[in-house]
């Protein structure tokens, strides 16, 4: 009997103290916050958009915020000074909005709808905003980090009433034994946005290419060099090959 009544009091403290351990552990799995807001400022001596200069060869600053969930969705939008148009104005805002998340070990994927906004530009200048519908697969091969992406913005006014598709390939592998990390980039344009379009000089595709090393430094606060190209017409400050500067600070 004395055994019994043993075996029901430890039974008893193993169950309290099971209900007393649930509350505390979802407590610890709920530590991790749902929802997170990362953040970018930069100071770059050229803005060049898939090769093609948009701050006339001049120094522009950029910045902008994402709201990220934890499953995957995130909200966020990005802005940099331009050179100044009428079509254009001084400031371009991109909102944009998707899902991304690892879909097996070492493969990640990112797909959205990314709007280019220039709030600041003649009203009676035309239209310019741009919508496009984004996808990129991000798979590592050992110290190699890699994106392949393809970006499409249908039928719309401000492309003349065409359309657009940009397909890229970046590359990205850290140095061992240094803090750089070298970087690649070539992307095909065909359509409106296409360098020799934007240039005026011709019709059809284009390449833009990059070479580049970065390093992040004192936490959040980043370096980076790169060497940027694109086919068309040279025009200063426009499509010249050039080399941009970048200081930035990641939150």
């Amino acid at each position: 009997m004395l055994t019994s009544v043993r075996g029901l009091l430890a039974a008893a403290a193993l169950s309290g103290g099971l209900f007393l351990a649930t509350p505390a552990l979802a407590q610890e799995e709920e530590a991790d916050p749902i929802v997170t807001v990362t953040g970018n400022v930069a100071i770059v001596t050229d803005y060049r958009f898939r090769g093609v200069g948009l701050s006339g060869g001049d120094v522009a600053i950029q910045g902008g915020l994402t709201l990220n969930t934890a499953p995957g969705f995130y909200l966020g939008t990005w802005l940099s000074s331009l050179e100044d148009s009428a079509l254009y104005g001084e400031v371009e805002m991109d909102i944009f909005a998707g899902w991304t998340g690892e879909v097996t070990s070492g493969v990640a994927i990112d797909a959205g709808v990314l709007y280019y906004a220039y709030p600041s530009k003649d009203p009676g200048a035309g239209p310019s905003e741009v919508w496009e519908f984004y996808g990129k697969v991000k798979p590592t091969i050992g110290p190699v980090g890699l994106t392949l992406g393809v970006a499409y913005s249908p039928d719309q006014d401000s492309l003349g009433g065409g359309d657009n598709i940009y397909l890229s390939a970046d590359a990205g592998v850290g140095i061992p034994g240094t803090p750089l990390t070298v970087t690649g980039h070539a992307g095909y344009t065909d359509g409106a946005l296409s360098p020799v379009v934007l240039t005026g000089a011709g019709t059809g595709g284009g390449w833009d290419w990059s070479i580049g090393a970065s390093t992040t430094i004192l936490g959040g606060l980043g370096l980076g060099v790169s060497y940027v190209g694109v086919d068309g017409a040279t025009i200063d400050g426009v499509s010249d090959d050039t080399v941009v500067g970048t200081l930035s600070f990641t939150f």
